[in-house]
């Protein structure tokens, strides 16, 4: 019987492509690799055939062999390095010479570095542990040591009859692992043995592992293996932080061009601290706005949202304002080569007296009460039979207002005094004083 026959069932062993106890090896990889689909979740979206790399993270449809799920190209598995390697050991003058050379070294780092006691496991010549969505999921856990383009300092070196460990900017353990916990006193006058200052180690871990013993190496050796890790070349930060990228956002950077998609480190390696700096809100969404420059030069407006660039607007003098929306950076990140759309022509911001071409242009239509796409009535179709048309306006007749002291029950105010209603008859008057006689 064969020794992985013997194992139990793993979950791990299943993400390597091993068989499985029980000989269900085939079906128990094709359970968790639709578990996996369903975590991400994709089994509502996705056909139901799908495959998982468990090294690059990638999940690729089986009918059509295209990436439906990729990983930033920063995670992906790395291209192993071919430094020839001879079959003797490493003895104890090379092993000295080694440490010396390789104590207190500083590079550039060229990917992601976590923290943690695990780390990273590079094979010499070979792949590196963990790659794809687990070394995304270790970085996620444990935290960042490293950025790519940081400076990393070797602090210590290890070897073992296999491998070679370094630990960098100080290690993942802090110090005085075990000497920290011991007190030494009678009751409660107790004083530890090393004081603790309380701080979290933030150091990352390497491991170079190779193939039944450590060869005999040199300095050189050593930097050539851990070259897709670590750059140990002389350069700027910039030139250090843009080897890490494709090479249109290296040469953005390098040109100091800023694209929509950049993050915040990457605007600040091409145009370094702005000018001025604003918080606003666009309906419910804050961003800041991030100003180059000043008139009468060239004025560039970069709208940062959370890490992200997602709006440039380039501004010169007797030119209209050019602004860029289209994410053109996430294409060049990913891991399954996807292609950005074709360059599209950049929106101009017209301000005050639009001017329009007519050549190129439509004039704008005249202004009209009708709704979009409402159809113009026609002249000649009879006035009766049209819907909606707009009738001659009648004014209301003009009410006549009574005068004050006026009866409303009695006659009109300009009639006669003497008027008497119709069947009544006339009341004599008595003579008054200024109808006596003298």
């Amino acid at each position: 019987m064969k020794r992985w026959m013997r194992r139990p069932f793993s979950s791990r062993a299943v993400e390597r492509g091993r068989p499985a106890a029980g000989g269900c090896g085939r079906g128990m990889r094709r359970a968790a690799i639709l578990g996996a689909a369903a975590l991400l979740g994709l089994a509502s979206t996705l056909p139901a055939q799908i495959t998982v790399d468990s090294r690059t993270g990638n999940v690729t449809n089986d009918s059509t062999g295209t990436a439906v799920f990729a990983i930033d190209r920063r995670y992906q598995q790395i291209t192993p390095t071919k430094v020839p390697l001879t079959k003797s050991e490493l003895d104890a003058k090379t092993r000295l010479e080694l440490m010396r050379t390789m104590q207190a070294e500083q590079g550039f780092a060229m990917r992601p570095f976590p923290r943690g006691h695990k780390g990273l496991v590079l094979a010499a010549n070979g792949k590196l542990e963990p790659a794809g969505e687990a070394y995304v999921n270790l970085v996620t856990s444990e935290g960042l040591s490293a950025k790519p383009g940081d400076r990393v300092v070797i602090t210590d070196v290890r070897f073992t009859p296999t491998k070679i460990v370094f630990d960098l900017n100080g290690g993942p353990d802090p110090k005085h692992r075990f000497l920290r916990h011991i007190e030494i006193g009678a009751g409660p006058m107790t004083n530890p043995v090393i004081q603790d200052d309380g701080q979290e180690p933030v150091g990352a871990r390497l491991t170079l592992a190779f193939q039944g013993h450590v060869p005999a190496l040199t300095g050189a050796d050593v930097k050539g293996l851990l070259a897709p890790l670590i750059s140990f070349d002389v350069k700027t930060p910039i030139q250090a932080f843009t080897d890490t990228l494709p090479s249109k956002l290296k040469d953005a950077i390098l040109g100091h061009q800023v694209l929509v998609g950049m993050s915040t480190d990457m605007v600040l390696f091409a145009k370094g601290q702005p000018e001025t700096k604003s918080r606003e809100m666009d309906g419910q969404m804050p961003f800041e706005e991030w100003i180059y420059g000043k008139p009468p030069k060239e004025v560039d407006f970069v709208r940062i949202n959370g890490n992200r660039v997602i709006r440039v607007e380039v501004a010169k003098m007797g030119e209209p304002p050019v602004i860029f929306t289209k994410d053109e950076v996430e294409g060049l990140m990913r891991t399954d080569g996807t292609a950005l759309d074709p360059e599209t022509a950049p929106r101009v911001a017209k301000m005050g007296d639009v001017q329009r071409d007519p050549d190129k242009e439509a004039p704008n239509a005249p202004p009209s009460l009708m709704k979009p796409g409402e159809a113009a009535p026609d002249a000649n179709v009879d006035k009766e039979s049209r819907v909606g048309v707009m009738k001659p306006v009648q004014f209301p007749k003009p009410k006549v207002e009574p005068q004050p002291g006026a009866n409303p029950d009695g006659p009109p105010a300009n009639g006669p005094a003497d008027a008497v209603p119709p069947g009544k008859p006339a009341t004599p008057q008595a003579p008054g004083p200024a109808s006596q006689p003298n």
